[in-house]
């Protein structure tokens, strides 16, 4: 994990140079009240219910209904298991979703086999019971009528062959859900941003300032086809990772599709993220969709106010088309 000292000491870097908050007037912009009515007519803003945690089930037609009202207008889903959302038959989430006005267009799986229901290490010998799991699952998502099909977790990565196999897993994967009408794509965390010394490297010392080693997220961009493998950046994440989220946009627009817009808590509070500069340069890339993700709110209330107060955050910025 990030050092947290060499991390802050990070962050004043990116704020300097403007990834983070941008020049004064930017984050100003980015984060001051809305001082005049602004046109949210056609803004088609995306969650990922796991923002929304146990509280979207307490009563989810009412829950569905609400989401819309506070001006969302796609889902991705979390939580499948074998046809079901959470408890709910998927079939039966994607009606009462509909019957909202919400559209489900993506879904996060992570693959599971026999005996392991998290799977969180790649072996050869498990590829098969994985392979098997993603036909079954890109076919229920097909049925679902899903446009993304995304892996969340990075599996065990500590070496340059561990990065090389689950490439591979990643390729075999994206041919079975292609198979299947649906593009496989990959979600980061921070955790992709580590490091991974060259064996040739092992032992050396290196200055402070020198960056050793691979990027997991390029190994990962590097060993995968762009016609199987797609990925979802998670714009906060790559900057816990002490990177520029705008850069790997620039650098990879054929890779990179769906975005998490995403803050520490609630969007635009914590003033660490330019939001204004992603946006710009995700309408320059075409990119069509992406989803506001909330980790627990850290204040004591419901997830549910969390949800909105990033949707408002949205609907009042300018630069949210």
């Amino acid at each position: 994990m990030t050092n947290r000292r060499d991390f802050l000491k990070q962050v004043s870097l990116f704020t300097a140079g403007g990834l983070l908050a941008g020049k004064a007037s930017t984050l100003q912009a980015a984060t001051a009240p809305v001082s005049a009515p602004v046109t949210t007519a056609g803004k088609r803003i995306g969650l990922q219910v796991y923002s929304l945690q146990n509280e979207v089930f307490d009563d989810l037609p009412k829950r569905m209904k609400e989401l819309k009202d506070m001006g969302y207008a796609t889902l991705e889903l979390a939580g499948y298991n074998n046809g079901k959302i959470g408890k709910v038959d998927m079939m039966e989430y994607k009606k009462v979703a509909n019957d909202a006005g919400l559209q489900i267009i993506s879904s996060h799986v992570n693959p599971s086999v026999e005996g392991v229901p998290f799977l969180r290490e790649y072996t050869k010998e498990l590829k098969p019971q994985i392979m098997d799991y993603w036909k079954k699952t890109a076919a229920d998502h097909a049925k679902l009528g899903c446009k993304y099909l995304i892996q969340p977790m990075m599996p065990k990565c500590e070496t340059h062959d561990d990065a090389k196999l689950i490439c591979e897993i990643f390729n075999e994967a994206g041919e079975i859900v292609k198979a299947a009408g649906l593009p496989f794509g990959y979600h980061n965390h921070n955790m992709e941003f580590q490091r991974i010394l060259k064996p040739e490297d092992k032992g050396k010392k290196f200055s402070p300032w020198e960056k050793p080693g691979d990027q997991i997220y390029d190994l990962f961009l590097a060993g995968t086809d762009p016609s199987l493998v797609f990925f979802e950046m998670d714009v906060y994440w790559t900057v816990m990772g002490q990177n520029d989220p705008v850069e790997y946009m620039k650098k990879h627009a054929d890779r990179i599709k769906v975005l998490h817009i995403k803050d520490r808590a609630v969007l635009g509070q914590s003033g660490m993220m330019n939001f204004e500069m992603i946006f710009k340069q995700m309408y320059a890339n075409g990119i069509q969709d992406y989803f506001v993700e909330l980790e627990r709110m850290p204040d004591g209330r419901t997830q549910f106010a969390g949800v909105k107060d990033c949707a408002q955050y949205l609907l009042e910025r300018s630069f949210v088309k």
